[in-house]
């Protein structure tokens, strides 16, 4: 569902993909799924195939596989293993729905979610990997994952058409999420369906998908004024009370301590879970989200 008014005007986009330049996100695991040749490690042996070692030839093993003239100087049978790349297909889930729309009148938490899916998605299509999106809310917007030129001008038009709004669980965006190795999460996370979001979750990360969960916090979320504030829940418009000194205590350790819980609950899962804040350079996260993925990557021995 879309505001009366008009969607908030993003930034001006150059200065961030220019200083995403050069970055690169790697797969964190070994890409499972066949298709074209690219730049991330596959489990799957491709068309150009980098030789790494040989081990001997056993039973059920690929003949394609032998190495002939090894075969032919030694009389023994060894496999060449290779190490393939592979590209990965990625989606954004970015979270329309009307807690995103905060602070108003700046709308800090969808401006910075927007900003760092094209600021991913275009560190994503610089590795030849074809981006997509799905814009939770009513109704769902999809841009099927492409690797052609326009493809960040295109997800760029529809968060600029697109205005935060209702309370459409997310879940139902990931269902619409086609089946893509890698898919990113952008939201706060405060919607009633968490529990169906990490269960859809799980599922992806039990077929060996990449998920990503990027939480984004207003500062004002982690740092209320101390003063008499009304506290007014977005996705429904329903007074909740006053929030003045003497709940705002109470108010910083229940979402300190759903915060942590979150976080572990998904990382528990299997997943990747990043914050980023309201105020920040949005290249910066864009950075730490990629040299994250690059850590795990390399103690996992994958590489990039």
């Amino acid at each position: 569902m879309r505001r009366s008014g008009d969607a908030p005007s993003l930034p001006p986009l150059g200065a961030l993909l220019d200083a995403v330049r050069g970055v690169t996100w790697p797969a964190r695991r070994p890409v499972h799924r066949r298709g074209a040749p690219g730049t991330h490690v596959s489990r799957l042996t491709g068309a150009s195939p980098e030789f790494t070692a040989y081990r001997p030839y056993r039973q059920g093993d690929d003949p394609r596989r032998l190495d002939w003239k090894l075969l032919a100087r030694t009389d023994r049978a060894y496999l060449r293993i290779t190490s393939d790349r592979a590209t990965i297909g990625t989606v954004f889930v970015l979270d329309a729905s009307a807690s995103m729309a905060f602070p108003e009148p700046g709308w800090d938490k969808w401006t910075l979610g927007a900003q760092l899916l094209i600021g991913l998605g275009a560190v994503a299509l610089a590795s030849g990997d074809p981006v997509g999106m799905v814009v939770g809310g009513a109704p769902t917007q999809i841009a099927p994952p492409r690797t052609r030129r326009g493809t960040i001008a295109e997800l760029t038009r529809i968060v600029r058409e697109t205005s935060p709004a209702g309370s459409a669980p997310l879940v139902a965006a990931l269902g619409r999420v086609p089946n893509v190795p890698r898919v990113v999460l952008i939201s706060d996370f405060l919607g009633d369906d968490g529990d169906a979001l990490l269960r859809a979750a799980r599922a992806r990360l039990a077929a060996g998908d990449d998920v990503q969960a990027v939480h984004v916090l207003a500062r004002e979320e982690l740092e209320p004024p101390a003063r008499a504030l009304l506290a007014v829940d977005p996705e429904r418009r329903q007074l909740e009370r006053a929030l003045g000194e003497e709940t705002r205590a109470a108010y910083l350790a229940a979402f300190g301590a759903w915060r942590d819980q979150l976080a572990r609950d998904w990382r528990a899962a299997g997943a990747a879970v990043h914050e980023a804040v309201t105020g920040e350079d949005p290249a910066t996260a864009v950075r730490r989200i990629a040299h994250a993925a690059l850590e795990t990557a390399v103690e996992r021995g994958v590489g990039a």
